[in-house]
């Protein structure tokens, strides 16, 4: 069965037919191992490297600052886990947010086990990571501050730039999770003044199992993979060529035409959150209003389970998240909604509604056409809403 309204963009995106048919050739025709010496294993071998350059172009970087990962927890895990590996002189402390990806979250509470010290930093109510915050919890033995960019949930965009240039005058290593903004808005590596970061390729059209790592010149990470010494050393194993292709492909959309989607989604994703506001009562809107992702909207409906909205606006082929598609088969309330305040129950009333390149007006109308029914639906059967 199809869905036929798609509003979870920011769990996964469909392959743009474009960057599928960049793909095509090198499953069959162009399959050869780009390592090897002949002329048409160095083709593949170019096409790598064009992809790389997109990759670059798209967040500002520098081709040899690439490194092609399996996807974004990989980088994730490269980035913190091959910083934290290195000869530990200068300390074993590693900061982050409460509100992280578990890719970020699940590798620093491993770290913990193994003898390191992690610092978790609060969140205010819109989701944001207070600078003076960072400043007091940093230490002459941080290695690494580990912030991500946009939240994957609520959308809200961090001051990365100040959080970086707070972590460099205490001599640590600034990382960011970039697999949300990456894309969707600017994102250049020089202005942000990172040292690494991390993106998908499955969040802009591209295929699943493809990331990048980037990892700024002079920056020293220890590798995760050990073998035949591909990418540059700290990657190895054959590339996924037919995957590198798709993403360079994807990168090089998302450059020339991100601007033009956030003219076109910002406007409905406004129109989400205004009528639905309108048309619902009790509906709490989680994340900053302000700072926050042109495609996203995360609400709380009150008195009601966000899984029982997700069921019946499945039965009207609407796709939708309660919380983020990593954490969906967790019965806990999302960590990120219990961060910025909100209850329990309101945690489990959430709805991220996160629009993309293939929505309508017209996706939108039928959105707010069935959900104020199916939640007057579900209140009249909830015994938290009679007792209002």
């Amino acid at each position: 069965m199809t869905i036929k309204y798609y509003f979870d963009y920011n769990a996964t995106t469909p392959t743009d037919p474009r960057v599928v048919e960049a793909m095509l050739p090198y499953f069959s025709e162009k399959f050869h191992n780009p390592s090897s010496f002949y002329r048409s294993a160095q083709e593949t071998n170019q096409a790598i490297e064009i992809a790389r350059q997109e990759a670059a172009r798209l967040i500002g970087a520098r081709p040899e600052e690439i490194f092609f990962t399996s996807g974004g927890t990989e980088s994730d895990n490269l980035a913190i886990q091959g910083t934290a590996s290195r000869p530990r002189e200068k300390g074993n402390h590693i900061i982050t947010s409460g509100i992280e990806h578990p890719a970020v979250l699940r590798t620093c509470e491993h770290l913990e086990k193994k003898g390191y010290q992690v610092t978790y930093l609060p969140v205010d109510g819109c989701g944001l990571v207070d600078p003076a915050d960072l400043e007091k919890s940093l230490k002459d033995t941080t290695i690494l501050v580990t912030i991500m960019q946009a939240n994957n949930e609520i959308g809200t965009l961090q001051p990365i730039r100040e959080l970086a240039r707070i972590a460099h005058q205490r001599g640590a290593l600034f990382h960011t999770d970039a697999v949300q903004s990456t894309g969707k808005i600017p994102v250049d590596v020089k202005a942000l003044d990172v040292d690494l970061l991390s993106f998908s390729s499955h969040k802009i059209y591209g295929p699943k199992g493809m990331g990048v790592l980037y990892k700024k010149k002079g920056i020293k990470v220890d590798p995760l993979i050990f073998g035949g010494g591909h990418e540059r050393g700290l990657r190895a194993g054959t590339e996924n060529v037919t995957g590198i292709v798709g993403l360079g492909k994807a990168a090089e959309l998302a450059r020339l035409e991100m601007a033009e989607e956030e003219r076109r989604l910002r406007p409905l994703r406004d129109k989400l959150q205004q009528e639905i506001l309108a048309r619902i009562p009790e509906v709490l809107i989680n994340g900053d209003t302000d700072r926050r992702l042109y495609n996203t909207l995360n609400v709380s409906i009150k008195y009601i389970e966000g899984e029982s909205i997700l069921a019946m606006l499945d039965h009207q082929d609407f796709a939708l998240s309660s919380g983020s598609a990593c954490s969906a088969k967790s019965l806990e309330p999302s960590h990120v909604l219990l961060a910025i305040g909100r209850k329990h129950e309101e945690a489990h009333g959430s709805l991220r509604i996160s629009l993309g390149k293939y929505n309508t007006p017209k996706d939108v109308d039928r959105l707010l056409e069935a959900l104020p029914p199916i939640v007057d639906k579900l209140r009249r059967m909830s015994p938290f809403w009679d007792k209002k």
